[in-house]
C-alpha cells in the first residue's frame, strides 16, 4: 500500500541516501518543572526517569553511550549513519557552556544529526546560537523536539505542564529564524481532550512552521500523578478503537508536508500500569493503515483553512 502520510524512515532514507536511526542518548540534566522552579514533581504523566526506557544511564559519558548504542544497533539494522538524541527530561535546562559540550561530544563520525528534546520555555536564543555554531562547525543536521502534548490550555493546565500554548507557539517563531528542523510531540487521548482539540491541535501545529510530529497515545507510569487519578476512578481513558479514529482525524487535517516520527509510541510493561491497551505498537500502526485505506483519506485531506480561506472565492478565478 502506498503511504497515506509522510513517514519518518522514508523521510530519513530520502535525506541522507540510506538507513538512520537515532541513538538515545541522556545526560545528567533535570526539569523546571521538578527542580522547584515551576513545580517539584513534573508533569502528571512523567515517571521519575522521565522519558528514557531504552537509554544508557547518565552516568556514561556521552561518547560510551554512542559507542555502546551503534555496536547495538548498528549490526542490527545493517545501519552506517545516526542520530544522536537528546532524549530525556530537558535538555536544555543546563548551563550553556555545557550543553555546547555535550553536543560537541556528540560530533562522532557516523552522528549525522543532533536531536535535542526539550520543554517550549526552556527554548533561548543562547542555545539556539549554540546550535547554530555546532551545526556550522561539524555539519550536522540539528533538530529541537518540543513536548507540547495538546493544544487545549486548560488540560495543560490539568497535566501540570508549567507552560501555556503561548511558549509553544514563542518557541516555534524563534525556532524559524534558524535552519534547524523541528518535531512537536502530542498525546492524542489525554482524558479532557475531545475530537475538537485533537482537530485544533493539528490546526494550530499545522499553522506554524513545523517539520514533524510524534505521536503517542497516553501511558499510565506507575507511581506518577496520573496513577493516582487512574486507581481512584478520576479519569477514564478512550478504547483503541477511538485512538486509532482521532489519529486518522488527525491526520486529515495536518499540512501535507510535515513528517511523521511515529502515530503511536511504546513503553515498557514493568514501567507502566496501562499502555496501548496491552497491544504491541505495530498492531496500532496496522490498525491505523487500515482505517486510512479503509476511509480513502491520506494526510491533509482536510487541511483546506489556512492561507486565506474565506477570501478564495475573490482570489481564485
Amino acid at each position: 500500500m502506498d503511504e497515506r502520510y509522510n513517514v519518518y524512515s522514508s523521510y530519513l532514507k530520502q535525506t541522507y541516501g540510506e538507513k538512520v536511526y537515532k541513538l538515545p542518548i541522556s545526560i545528567p540534566d533535570t526539569c523546571p518543572n521538578r527542580d522547584g522552579t515551576l513545580g517539584t514533581y513534573g508533569c502528571a504523566f512523567c515517571g521519575t526517569i522521565g522519558a528514557g526506557y531504552e537509554n544508557l544511564p547518565a552516568s556514561l559519558t556521552v561518547d560510551q553511550q554512542i559507542e555502546a548504542n551503534i555496536a547495538h544497533i548498528g549490526p542490527k539494522y545493517k545501519a552506517r549513519k545516526f542520530i544522536a538524541y537528546f532524549q530525556n527530561f530537558t535538555n536544555t535546562y543546563i548551563r550553556p557552556d555545557v550543553f555546547r559540550q555535550y553536543l560537541k561530544t556528540a560530533c562522532q563520525p557516523d552522528i549525522v544529526g543532533i536531536a535535542i528534546a526539550t520543554r517550549p520555555d526552556c527554548i533561548h536564543p543562547v542555545y539556539l546560537d549554540i546550535m547554530a555554531e555546532i551545526r556550522e562547525e561539524y555539519g550536522v543536521d540539528i533538530l529541537v523536539e518540543l513536548g507540547l502534548q495538546t493544544v487545549n490550555y486548560k488540560t495543560l493546565q490539568k497535566i501540570n505542564r508549567g507552560h501555556t500554548l503561548a511558549e509553544y507557539i514563542d518557541a516555534m517563531m524563534m525556532l524559524r529564524a534558524y535552519l534547524f528542523r523541528n518535531c512537536t510531540h502530542v498525546i492524542l487521548d489525554l482524558p479532557w481532550d475531545t475530537m475538537e482539540d485533537v482537530v485544533e491541535t493539528a490546526k494550530v501545529i499545522s499553522a506554524l512552521p513545523t517539520h514533524e510530529i510524534k505521536l503517542h497515545a497516553l501511558y499510565i507510569i506507575k507511581n506518577t500523578v496520573m496513577a493516582k487519578w487512574y486507581h481512584a476512578g478520576d479519569i477514564s481513558l478512550i478504547p483503541v478503537e477511538e485512538y486509532v479514529n482521532r489519529v486518522v482525524t488527525f491526520l486529515e487535517y495536518t499540512r501535507s508536508d510535515i513528517v511523521f516520527q511515529r502515530l503511536i509510541g511504546r513503553a515498557p510493561k514493568e514501567a507502566t500500569e496501562f499502555a496501548n491497551w496491552g497491544m504491541g505498537w505495530w498492531k496500532i500502526r496496522d490498525m491505523i493503515d487500515a482505517e486510512l485505506q479503509r476511509r480513502d483519506t491520506f494526510q491533509g485531506k482536510k487541511c483546506d483553512y489556512l492561507q486565506g480561506k474565506a477570501v478564495r472565492k475573490f482570489t481564485d478565478q
